[in-house]
């Protein structure tokens, strides 16, 4: 599904931000990525999403080398990906329906398409009465799941959540684990960094630990850490 072989990342400052990741994730699973700031995981993820480029190493996706690829085919990469940001992301000027009508006009999907999917996948997560509001409109949970629909509109074969609930209560952000779990029960892999100590620990998924660019600890049914 997903294999880092051997990934370095060293930035033009000559810090070292991944030192020899080498990490399989199967599909299905859901695996949470933890560390302190500055751990590496967001180079990680930003390696995945080709928003930056591994110093060495191979990155493997769906069993094809995505390590170098084209500008042109960056696009059709990421359509295999579904991210959920901390902020949301949303865009202000435009209605629920349209933030996820937006990640289809991407791909060039018919107005068809759009009129059928987008109301299955409002209804999926819970906003099928919010279609016609705009994000100003919403509680930050709301956000949330706009951002999660709109990742999942295309239906991707993997979710990046990149700390999915650090601006929600803990109400809120259990609404929104709910959702992941239901996504994941469907079959979507979900890569998950977070600093959420109660979440990994409740939920006991595999937890890979990176601690200064290295991975320190891979592990199934694992909780946060002695640092959580």
């Amino acid at each position: 599904m997903i294999e880092f072989r051997n990934i370095n990342k060293i930035y033009d400052n000559e810090v070292t931000a991944l030192s020899n990741i080498t990490l399989s994730i199967d599909k299905g699973e859901f695996i949470f990525l933890v560390g302190s700031s500055g751990a590496g995981k967001s180079t990680l993820i930003k390696i995945l999403l080709k928003e930056t480029e591994p110093t060495s190493g191979k990155i493997i996706l769906d069993n094809k080398d995505i390590t170098k690829v084209r500008s042109r085919r960056i696009p059709f990469i990421r359509r295999n990906i579904g991210v959920i940001f901390q902020d949301f992301r949303l865009l202000p000027k435009k209605t629920v329906y349209e933030n996820v009508a937006f990640a289809m006009e991407i791909i060039g999907a018919s107005g068809r398409e759009m009129r059928k999917k987008i109301p299955m996948i409002l209804s999926m997560v819970g906003l099928s009465q919010k279609s016609e509001k705009y994000p100003r409109q919403l509680s930050g949970g709301e956000q949330q799941r706009v951002s999660i629909a709109r990742a999942l509109i295309n239906n991707p074969s993997v979710i990046i959540a990149d700390e999915p609930t650090g601006n929600l209560d803990p109400e809120t952000a259990w609404d929104i684990m709910k959702l992941l779990k239901q996504i994941n029960n469907r079959g979507t892999t979900i890569l998950m960094a977070t600093h959420a100590s109660d979440i990994v620990n409740t939920m006991k998924r595999r937890v890979i630990e990176l601690k200064g660019g290295q991975v320190i600890r891979d592990e199934q049914r694992g909780v946060y850490g002695d640092e959580g």
